[in-house]
């Protein structure tokens, strides 16, 4: 199990994200238009470096919805894949089998 801290620090990156979607979106678009002055593109840049670092949704990590853990988490299930392989021995996921041949 993960930490809470952790745990707690992802979701707050991902609300700082959602915050400023909008403007990153529109500040990319200023930097990307070949039509735009050097100057208003240069200034979209700069605010674009101004926005805080976790506004980034790179920096955002998939965790596993059970434990938190970072690695091996399916994004179709949202698991880890240490309790996706105990839910399918469940029977908890539809569809999904162990694998035999």
């Amino acid at each position: 199990m993960a930490k809470v801290s952790v745990i707690e620090r992802e979701k707050r990156r991902a609300r700082v994200v959602a915050k400023y979607a909008a403007r990153r979106a529109e500040l990319k678009a200023i930097v990307a238009d070949r039509g735009a002055s050097d100057d208003e593109r240069w200034d979209a840049q700069l605010q674009l470096q101004k926005l805080p670092k976790n506004a980034s949704p790179v920096r955002l990590q998939r965790r596993c919805g059970v434990t938190g853990r970072p690695r091996a988490v399916y994004r179709k299930f949202g698991l880890g894949r240490n309790k996706l392989r105990d839910a399918a021995m469940r029977g908890d996921v539809p569809g999904l089998v162990k694998a035999s041949w």
